[in-house]
């Protein structure tokens, strides 16, 4: 049997006309053997806090009240070696020519989430992908995306990438644990300094992971891994 993986992923303000600067996307993986283990320890640590076991683990509810926790929740995903982050980053969405690359913004998204993932996979394991899609397009994005990412690997019968599949962020705590980390990469990417609590955030997760977060990580980085997108890094 192959050891099997569950990438959980989620995205901020990948839309072409959202009005937002930057677009990114992120996942945290683990082995599917620790994923009860983990999200019990996730809610646990809701408790220890005066908050609801089912209260939704997300970038945007982070509040001063609330900093202690979400504290915790960094140290726990850095002290846990079966949890990983990639992150990847399109700095302006401005710099996209869709035109000359002959596609729609559609087809860069797909693109952009092959290069999210392709470093996470090894030919030897099994991965299940979970995503968290905000429109309304989401079992149709869910189905082109498991088609492309098998192509490319050629995995055919899919014993690679056994299903991509879409969940509800708030049912799945390592959703939203990926969309904690995608937030804050995305906050700091666009400049953004409206809230104490999510700077001090930030300022944790650069001590625990000893990167800036504005600038990538190499290529193999395992824990905290950060992949910054650049306008003619080879082909759109």
């Amino acid at each position: 049997m192959r050891p099997l993986y569950n990438i959980y992923c989620d995205e901020s303000c990948h839309l072409e006309n959202d009005g937002c600067k930057s677009m990114v996307l992120g996942a945290i993986w683990c082995p599917d053997k620790k994923k009860d283990e983990i999200f019990r320890r996730l809610r646990e640590i809701k408790v220890e806090h005066g908050l609801s076991p089912h209260f939704e683990l997300k970038w945007n509810a982070v509040s001063p009240s609330k900093l202690a926790y979400y504290l915790d929740v960094v140290n726990y995903f850095f002290d846990n070696s079966d949890l990983h982050f990639r992150t990847l980053v399109v700095p302006d969405k401005a710099d996209l020519d869709h035109v000359k690359f002959r596609q729609t913004h559609d087809d860069f998204y797909y693109k952009m989430y092959f290069s999210l993932l392709k470093t996470i996979f090894e030919p030897d394991n099994s991965y299940n992908v979970y995503i968290d899609i905000k429109d309304t397009r989401g079992n149709e994005k869910v189905k082109k995306l498991h088609e492309a990412l098998s192509n490319t690997h050629y995995d055919f019968s899919h014993n690679l990438i056994r299903k991509v599949q879409q969940v509800r962020s708030h049912e799945v705590e390592l959703i939203g644990l990926a969309d904690f980390f995608t937030g804050a990469e995305g906050y700091v990417h666009r400049g953004l300094e409206t809230s104490t609590a999510k700077i001090d955030l930030i300022a944790k997760i650069r001590e625990r992971s000893g990167y800036s977060l504005l600038k990538p990580t190499l290529y193999k980085e395992d824990k905290f891994n950060v992949f910054i997108w650049k306008s003619g890094y080879g082909k759109q």
